[in-house]
């Protein structure tokens, strides 16, 4: 709705994101323009603009050929969603739960690692936005900064939020995603630090013991860890700090040595199997009270019926947005098979390759609860910080009210299968790179 004065407002339980649109539309009287344009292929001319070559191949860079990252996008292309006439949408709700929360919408922030190469503002100002979004956030164990300022961050956006009384939707929850090192002792650290600092869930990414071959990373030696960048969430451990010690190795005098043992110790080439990841599961059950545990980067429906019957909480559908295995099924069309199988006994949550509203639709169409979002944001922070961030989400957010507006859609559970007119499964023989 673009009329601000709209009687349906006040019936509505979450704020009315459209009216976003409007904002831009009215900035001209104001002697003003948007800050930029969202569009996807937008966002990313202008991210490497606004980037150092080696942080915009570090961010857009993708396994091998690029082919599991272009079998993303062909596969949103293959569903098409039949919008539904004259349905009274105007008391629509964007909010659904995600394990007992409310939350503002059915999306939210994927874990991205070492935001400082791609803004000072790093980590923090994504999680604020969240916060003040009602947006769940997960925090990568490769970020930038510490557990406890990235938390702080976002309870300041939520507090914001509440202040602002944003529609009464609850604080959102934050994620932990674990990259489980080879140091258990470590681990623990880490579980324990994310409880305290207020983290709802552990998601355990299964998928990156190393990172996947990146040709243009490779040949630019391009790994900001190597040059004593990003190591901040271990230097402010404990456990980290006294095996730093123990090495003789004093992070202020010799910065590349410790970033590079912090990151050698997370993603470490070792593989773990089923029963690691239970005992991981078991140890986050214990230190935060039975809190939910995931597993990232599920493809296969055998993995995924392994997950439910050792009782795991949930998973990501994820391929690692093609960044980690070239050649691999698309998450999407992983998807719906899994949610058939699994979908009533655990949470499917899914990411990979979405780059708009109705890309969130087609997911949660196929049957996922919920879906991470990852590069767009990552856009916005490499533009122009928090407030970048801010401006692409919003644009996500008005982006799926107008949807569901348009589309016939009144809330969330609204969003089902018959929604979408489907091609089969076809994968075009043309390797041509895409943008999208």
């Amino acid at each position: 709705m673009s009329d601000p004065n709209s009687p349906s407002i006040k019936k509505r339980d979450t704020p009315s994101w459209a009216l976003y649109q409007r904002e831009q539309f009215w900035k001209l009287n104001e002697g003003e323009t948007p800050l930029f344009n969202t569009h996807p292929d937008k966002l990313e001319e202008l991210a490497k603009k606004k980037l150092a070559e080696n942080g915009w191949l570090y961010a857009s860079s993708n396994a091998g050929l690029s082919h599991t990252h272009l079998a993303n996008r062909q596969a949103f292309f293959r569903h098409k969603i039949v919008p539904r006439q004259l349905v009274d949408t105007n008391s629509r709700s964007t909010r659904t739960t995600l394990f007992g929360h409310d939350v503002s919408a059915p999306f939210g922030i994927a874990p991205v690692g070492i935001n400082e190469i791609y803004h000072r503002d790093a980590e923090p100002a994504v999680a604020k936005v969240a916060g003040e979004l009602g947006l769940p956030y997960c925090l990568s164990t490769a970020g930038s900064r510490s557990i406890e300022s990235v938390a702080g961050a976002h309870d300041a956006g939520r507090r914001q939020s509440a202040a602002a009384a944003g529609g009464g939707v609850g604080p959102p929850p934050r994620f932990f995603q674990l990259y489980m090192p080879h140091d258990d002792e470590l681990t623990l650290s880490l579980l324990a630090r994310a409880h305290a600092a207020g983290f709802e869930a552990c998601v355990l990414t299964t998928d990156t013991w190393q990172l996947g071959w990146r040709h243009d990373d490779v040949a630019g030696a391009n790994y900001a860890f190597y040059r004593g960048a990003g190591a901040e969430m271990g230097l402010t451990d404990p456990v980290f700090r006294r095996r730093l010690a123990e090495a003789g190795v004093d992070p202020s005098e010799r910065p590349v040595e410790a970033a590079t043992m912090w990151i050698d110790s997370i993603w470490h080439g070792r593989a773990w199997s089923w029963d690691k990841a239970v005992w991981a599961r078991d140890r986050w059950r214990e230190i935060s009270g039975g809190k939910p545990f995931l597993i990232k980067g599920i493809q296969r429906v055998d993995d995924a019926e392994r997950a439910a019957e050792l009782g795991f909480e949930g998973i990501v559908v994820s391929n690692h947005a093609g960044r980690q295995v070239d050649g691999a099924v698309a998450s999407l069309d992983a998807l719906e098979e899994i949610v058939a199988r699994v979908g009533d006994r655990l949470v499917v949550t899914f990411d990979s390759g979405v780059r708009g509203a109705a890309d969130i639709v087609k997911a949660l169409a196929l049957g996922a609860r919920f879906v991470f979002i990852g590069r767009l944001w990552i856009w916005g922070l490499s533009i122009m910080g928090e407030a970048g961030v801010r401006h692409v989400l919003r644009g996500l957010l008005a982006d799926l009210d107008i949807l569901m507006n348009v589309a016939g859609i009144n809330k969330v559970a609204d969003i089902d299968r018959s929604l979408l007119e489907s091609l089969p499964k076809s994968y075009s023989l043309l390797a041509e790179k895409s943008k999208l």
